[in-house]
């Protein structure tokens, strides 16, 4: 007789939401989509997967960013440093809102978001350097050089 590997689950418990219908969100732990639920709810299951991803306690504030690696939404635990991508693994800095600050690519104007404090910042998306903190200058040395 074949012994099962793991028990069963137990039947779920009858959920109530809240009478005023308040909802919050959270990332699917399965396929990434953002999935909404009531508040008060222990755990969500994915309508597109079906992977059951627990909510957080109560009272913990979230906070999301999007993933320099794969541009996967990660949502984290506000306060927490970096948050590893669970798609491409890649680890990325989350920053307060106030520690960042925000430019236009010189290159594509593409608007990129920067740590304060940092001379340049780079193109994720066609890899163009550009300066901040100072003031652009349009025409490099060679062409200053070249028009003298």
């Amino acid at each position: 007789m074949p012994v099962p590997l793991a028990p069963y689950p137990t039947p779920p418990t009858q959920f109530t939401p809240p009478a005023n219908g308040t909802q919050s969100q959270l990332v699917c732990s399965g396929c990434r989509n953002l999935l909404l639920y009531p508040v008060g709810a222990a755990s969500v299951c994915c309508a597109v997967c079906n992977a059951v991803t627990a909510v957080p306690p109560p009272g913990t504030e979230m906070a999301q960013l999007v993933c320099g690696g794969c541009h996967t939404l990660l949502m984290y635990i506000r306060g927490a440093t970096s948050v590893q991508c669970s798609c491409c693994h890649t680890v990325n800095l989350a920053m307060e809102a106030n520690q960042v600050a925000h430019v236009n690519c010189g290159n594509c104007r593409m608007l990129l978001m920067y740590q304060y404090g940092a001379r340049s910042v780079k193109c994720a998306v066609c890899n163009f350097v550009t300066s901040v903190g100072a003031i652009q200058v349009s025409t490099s040395a060679a062409e200053q050089k070249f028009n003298s």
